[in-house]
């Protein structure tokens, strides 16, 4: 079919149509079998058919401007139960939107919208091969403007593009080490991990350092051209979904082995990131969940930490700096990360709240008082213990006495979720005990030994732990004093505590802060009991009626 009779027939494109014609008119700029082979491809009702096909989709698309007005529906959806969960016992509507929003057929919709909206649906096609002379390689020319973002080489760094670069060990080539995620590198979707830099600016860097290219880049203004050889796996990042509790503190500025201190992502315990890239093995990238629109950051990935955490306590063990193996760490634990999700509350399904703190410290105390203020709704089992029974007490309501033997036999079939010997008795609460009032829809109240953390902390209880915190000494001493308080290390309590018991309570709060610390949901100072108590009913309140992150194996 000639491009004549291409342009008379309505089945066919007419700027196909006017391209044949060109090629035809360039014959003597290509070779002949390109030129055939091009004018066999646009004239092939195939290709015709789909460029057809894509036209009306465009045309229509623009004339009722379907375009989505926006690609984020699900995260849309999620903010909108956050402020939903705080409205439900205010209006049935608000509670009946609630549960809509969460139904798995409405979620998997939100999903599909915003997949199609970023289309995400198109194919990732291979490249096409290119012939080359053996003499020859395939470069491309990439421009970005220089801003106030990361190019890494060796240990320094200068703002510049939102790449890392470094020197191949093989080939002592300078390579796209990493790209940053949000990062200007990154968005420009041209460069990636492998990419051999031949120059910058035309400068050639054959031979060079990374700190020599740093240095032309820092002396570079405004735009910078790359010339680059393209790496043999090349395709856009796509960021993952993780979000994790960080369960130790860092500080790229102290960490003598970060690529770049510049691009690194400092943190606190307990703060939640946005996982983004696991590409490397020891470095990850991340934003924290509270800045969603910033470049990513660099964060040692859960091998690297866990390997130094192991490394330090060899470390420790070696130089002879611990008593005992349990007097510095949990040898059982090796916080880094945990993944995380939010767990949404459910009306008439309570968490059990776990109030945890050093003997003496007052949760005992703090629970008594949140049971009594309302009974009806807030409960607490009734511990076991061997130990006789004394004058005043009632079977049931201190205590459920039990005998030594069955007590231990119970202890060895798991049936207590918490357990201990305490001069010559023990004591310890039973696992079904907390079903139970879990399951009679009241609030549960516990305030176990610490030890007791790994056992409670289960998918199936889900429990909202708080650290009920020792004030400093003069202050621990102060405030006791002043409210007569009676030690708790004597049977009889018949005395105030000794200045070697304060400190063995804020000794071993700062233990359990060490420990088991990054598991804590809330932290509470008991300075004075009234506004410990009015700063514990904030958090059950929470718990009750605020989606909040917990691990994901709880929400799954």
């Amino acid at each position: 079919m000639t491009a004549a009779a291409m342009a008379a027939d309505a089945s066919y494109d007419p700027v196909l149509s006017k391209l044949v014609t060109s090629l035809k008119e360039a014959e003597s700029l290509s070779s002949e079998q390109e030129l055939h082979f091009l004018q066999n491809l646009l004239e092939s009702k195939e290709i015709n058919a789909l460029v057809n096909v894509h036209s009306k989709v465009a045309k229509v698309c623009k004339d009722n401007k379907c375009a989505p007005l926006m690609s984020s529906s699900i995260q849309v959806a999620l903010d909108v139960l956050e402020h939903l969960s705080q409205r439900c016992h205010i209006s049935p509507i608000c509670k009946e939107m609630f549960y809509l929003l969460q139904r798995p057929h409405v979620q998997s919709l939100l999903a599909t919208h915003d997949a199609i909206a970023q289309k995400d649906f198109y194919p990732h096609l291979p490249d096409i091969p290119i012939e080359v002379d053996e003499d020859e390689e395939t470069v491309k020319i990439v421009q970005l403007v220089k801003s106030n973002e990361p190019l890494v080489g060796a240990q320094s760094a200068e703002p510049i593009v939102g790449a890392t670069i470094k020197t191949d060990e093989e080939t002592g080539k300078i390579i796209i080490a990493r790209i940053m995620h949000g990062g200007a590198a990154d968005r420009s979707g041209l460069i990636h991990v492998g990419d051999e830099v031949i120059e910058v600016n035309g400068i050639n860097v054959e031979g060079k350092t990374p700190n020599d290219v740093l240095t032309i880049l820092q002396n570079s203004e405004g735009t910078i051209t790359f010339k680059l050889v393209p790496s043999d796996g090349k395709g856009g990042q796509r960021e993952s979904k993780i979000r994790v509790r960080a369960h130790f503190d860092y500080n790229p500025e102290n960490d003598p082995y970060i690529p770049c201190k510049e691009a690194g992502l400092g943190f606190i315990r307990g703060e939640i990131l946005h996982i983004v890239g696991q590409d490397d093995g020891y470095w990850w990238q991340a934003r924290k969940e509270c800045e969603r629109t910033s470049r990513a950051g660099l964060i040692p990935s859960r091998a690297l930490q866990e390997r130094r955490i192991i490394y330090e306590r060899t470390q420790k063990e070696t130089n002879g700096d611990t008593k005992n193996e349990n007097d510095d760490f949990d040898r059982e634990l090796i916080a880094t990360y945990e993944e995380v999700s939010k767990l949404y509350p459910r009306p008439g399904v309570y968490r059990p709240i776990v109030l945890i703190g050093a003997p003496g410290v007052g949760r005992n105390e703090l629970k008594r008082r949140l049971v009594a203020r309302d009974p009806e709704k807030y409960r607490s089992p009734v511990p076991y213990t061997t130990r006789a029974m004394r004058p005043g007490e009632i079977p049931g309501r201190e205590y459920l006495f039990v005998t030594r033997d069955r007590m231990e036999t119970d202890v060895s079939a798991g049936k207590f979720i918490e357990s201990g010997e305490y001069k010559g008795h023990l004591y310890g609460t039973a696992a079904e005990s907390v079903k139970a009032i879990v399951n009679s829809g009241h609030v549960c109240v516990l305030s176990p030994h610490y030890q007791a953390i790994k056992s409670l902390r289960t998918p199936q209880l889900k429990p909202f732990i708080i650290h009920i915190r020792t004030p400093p000494f003069n202050r621990l001493k102060a405030t006791r004093e002043a409210n007569r308080a009676r030690s708790t290390f004597d049977d009889l309590n018949s005395r105030g505590f000794t200045d070697e018991e304060f400190n063995e309570m804020i000794h071993s709060d700062e233990r359990i802060n060490f420990l088991y610390g990054h598991f804590f949901d809330e932290e509470i100072v008991n300075d004075n009991l009234a506004t410990a108590l009015e700063q514990l009913l904030v958090c059950v309140e929470r718990a009750e009626s605020e989606p909040l992150w917990a691990p994901s194996s709880w929400v799954q």
